[in-house]
């Protein structure tokens, strides 16, 4: 299968099995160079890049669901995303290149309406695509996702969804719609 329909099945099934609503962030990790059967940081590809980019933007921006681009270990993970995406969020200044940032940053930063770099953000869910590590981006209380697929290209996918932490003790009530 290629990249970019292993991308669009991989997105819409997280936003199925996440519940992932419009206004909700997923941060997507992602190594060109594992995609491409390499390993991370080693091979750097601006035009797969543009691929998954694409791909997954075009599903996530269709739901009013925002990506937050994970940049490479080079530039300590910070995070791109649309300003709108977080409207308190403390911005740094730092632009994304293929070899400090990582090749999917980049793209994001450049097909963004407003693209702003940010050191942390708490997503709802998430796409690692060849273990970049995401989960330090993820809000508290991470839930694995099981995905149809196993791969993007020859890279490693994993997902996650979150939850609101369950607080208090055996007195407490829950939001049964909260907990799926």
């Amino acid at each position: 299968m290629e990249i970019s329909k292993e991308c669009v099945l991989a997105a819409n099934d997280l936003i199925e099995k996440a519940h992932l609503k419009k206004g909700d962030i997923v941060v997507i990790g992602c190594s060109t160079s594992e995609v491409l059967g390499n390993k991370w940081g080693t091979n750097s590809s601006p035009e797969t890049a543009k691929v998954i980019f694409e791909s997954l933007y075009g599903v996530f921006k269709e739901k009013g669901i925002y990506i937050a681009a994970q940049c490479c270990e080079h530039l300590n993970r910070a995070i791109i995303v649309e300003r709108a995406a977080v409207p308190f969020a403390e911005i740094v200044n730092v632009v994304p290149v293929p070899k400090a940032g990582g090749s999917f940053a980049t793209e994001a930063y450049a097909h963004f309406e407003d693209p702003v770099a940010v050191e942390e953000i708490k997503a709802d869910a998430g796409l690692d695509i060849g273990s970049t590590l995401i989960g330090m981006h993820l809000k508290k209380v991470a839930v694995p996702v099981r995905l149809e697929l196993r791969t993007i290209g020859d890279a490693s996918l994993t997902a996650a969804r979150t939850r609101p932490k369950f607080i208090g003790g055996v007195r407490a009530n829950y939001d049964d719609s909260l907990m799926n």
